[in-house]
């Protein structure tokens, strides 16, 4: 390696000037707590009934419902050592081999050993995962483990289950205050800089509409992914790395945000573009069902000694080299074998959407495509959820807690989510946080334009999706920098959701540049293979005057 590519040296693109806080009406109401959790999804939920265990009060904050969100949509389950015949040392090396040398030893020892208990409290919670006659629990594999280690539910509806159970549990707790439709803008901290609350817009009618407050001890923040930065995506409309702008503008460090994973089988549709793409879980092929290009050919034999069950960045990548080569805009996933008992039975939400949609897996096969899904990076984090503002913490995809590496193992993302929120509530209870007085945050910045919004996602897609190289990224910063030119007058929800948008956006192209390897979900063309020297971390910042600023840290 050259000293002009070596980590340090690697210059950033020109990227746009991003705000520091959120312009916005002064608060008409502010609310008092002890913690305040942003999200509802189950890093959220399971946080604040963590918390109210060590005797916090909670106020949970949603943009959407409490029951929307991504958790609901999760299909394959959750991973943990189960089976007497497993192992955690098994689990730990699986996650370690996915994220290719960037994994937290640390983060991933505390996950696999904690991760049966955390199984065991949703079952007390009065989660139902699937049995076998006995009463055992029915385990699968999916991509990247070499045991059976997924528990689900309902088949193929795990995440709608575990949401359920947390909702009812939650709204049981008359010391959990829910704020539903309300989108955060900016942390609010004390004289001290500790964390302090947050500002908040909430929609609707009533005393409580509009722009306030909540001040509270400590902020949690579980707001989930980024997926909706690019054009096709199975996150929902409102993951949009909202917890990732919000933790950029308070000063807070955010690592690893080129690995964004891109599930290989998302449903192709024409035209579906720009909303949730349907996911087909990767359990289906945990089952053995195959992937076939349009000549019929099974490409992923040959391309990876699990082939179908190989790690998602290695799948997504051969689906796009085989849809390039074919000039398709699709693969096909074949489950046809796998019999009409089998899919009706443990994959009925899969079935049910594609007949919904005209396909019966049952006799066709099923057409498929890479869709961004994951963002393995995040807030960062240490062993207990803290991050570098005392006082804030992050929980579930929002964070970066050094589990995933540089590839997010199958079904640990909801292990992650209920073994972090469980420590977090843990750390606070053994270190509880006196109050602060909250003061504005500084600074001041424009808002984006809504008309920014779909501009966004289109110049991401092109040149910053599955496939990037300097040429297309910097072709990306380039329309970045002329859209953040693009402001509006008026700050209102819209237009800080597409500020958001623009913040996690310019983060994510600036770490994809920096990083000229291929390592995990960051596919350099320009740069095909892992280099020993880029094993490190990328640490992103917003300084002072708005600029984009990285940091790199090797690993020693």
């Amino acid at each position: 390696m050259s000293p002009a590519t070596m980590p340090h040296s690697v210059p950033l693109p020109t990227l746009p000037r991003l705000p520091r806080r959120m312009r916005a009406a002064a608060p008409t109401w502010t609310e008092t707590t002890d913690v305040c959790v942003i999200g509802s999804g189950v890093a959220g939920l399971t946080c604040a009934l963590n918390l109210r265990r060590a005797g916090f009060h909670v106020t949970v904050v949603t943009k959407v419902r409490i029951d929307d969100g991504s958790t609901r949509w999760a299909q394959g389950g959750v991973a943990a050592v189960l089976d007497p015949l497993d192992s955690p040392e098994s689990h730990a090396r699986d996650t370690q081999i996915a994220g290719v040398g960037l994994c937290d030893p640390a983060a991933v020892d505390v996950t696999v050993t904690e991760g049966p208990a955390r199984i065991a409290d949703l079952i007390h919670l009065g989660t139902e995962f699937d049995r076998h006659p006995d009463g055992s629990l029915q385990l699968t594999r999916e991509g990247g483990h070499r045991a059976r280690r997924i528990v689900h539910a309902g088949g193929d509806a795990t995440g709608a289950e575990i949401q359920r159970a947390l909702h009812a549990a939650v709204l049981r707790d008359p010391w959990i205050r829910i704020i539903e439709h309300a989108m955060v803008l900016d942390l609010l901290t004390d004289a001290k800089g500790n964390a302090a609350g947050v500002s908040l817009h909430i929609l609707g009618e009533g005393v409580e509409h509009g722009v306030g407050g909540v001040e509270a001890r400590a902020v949690v923040l579980a707001t989930g992914g980024l997926g909706q930065i690019f054009q096709s995506t199975t996150n929902p409309s409102v993951s949009i790395g909202d917890g990732v702008a919000l933790a950029l503008r308070a000063g807070a460090t955010v690592t690893d945000l080129e690995f964004v994973q891109f599930h290989p089988t998302a449903l192709f549709l024409e035209g579906i573009g720009g909303d949730r793409q349907p996911l087909i879980t990767e359990a289906i092929r945990g089952e053995g069902a195959h992937l076939r290009d349009y000549s019929g050919e099974r490409f992923m034999v040959g391309a990876h000694e699990l082939a179908e069950l190989a790690p998602r960045d290695v799948v997504a990548k051969a689906a796009t080299a085989r849809m390039r080569a074919e000039g398709r805009p699709h693969v096909w996933l074949d489950a046809r074998h796998l019999g009409k008992d089998m899919l009706e039975t443990r994959f009925p939400t899969v079935t049910s959407s594609c007949r919904a949609l005209g396909i019966d897996p049952v006799v066709d096969m099923i057409p498929v495509a890479p869709a961004a899904h994951y963002s393995s990076g995040g807030v960062r984090t240490d062993l207990f959820g803290r991050t570098s503002v005392p006082g804030l913490y992050a929980a579930g995809e929002a964070a970066c807690t050094g589990l995933h590496g540089a590839n997010r193992l199958a079904s640990n993302s909801l292990l992650e989510a209920l073994v972090f929120a469980q420590r977090i509530a843990d750390d606070l209870a053994e270190n509880k946080p006196s109050p602060g007085i909250a003061e504005a945050p500084e600074g001041e910045g424009d808002v984006c334009s809504t008309t920014s919004r779909a501009p966004i996602q289109e110049a991401m897609t092109a040149g910053a999706g599955v496939l990037r190289s300097e040429a297309s990224l910097e072709a990306t910063a380039a329309s970045l920098t002329a859209l953040g030119d693009n402001v509006s007058g008026r700050p209102r929800p819209a237009t800080w959701e597409a500020t958001n948008l623009l913040t996690v956006a310019a983060a994510v192209t600036a770490a994809a540049h920096r990083r000229r390897e291929t390592r995990g979900s960051h596919w350099r063309e320009d740069h095909p293979e892992a280099e020993a020297d880029w094993l490190g971390h990328l640490n992103l910042s917003i300084s002072s005057d708005g600029e984009l600023e990285t940091i790199w840290e090797p690993i020693a």
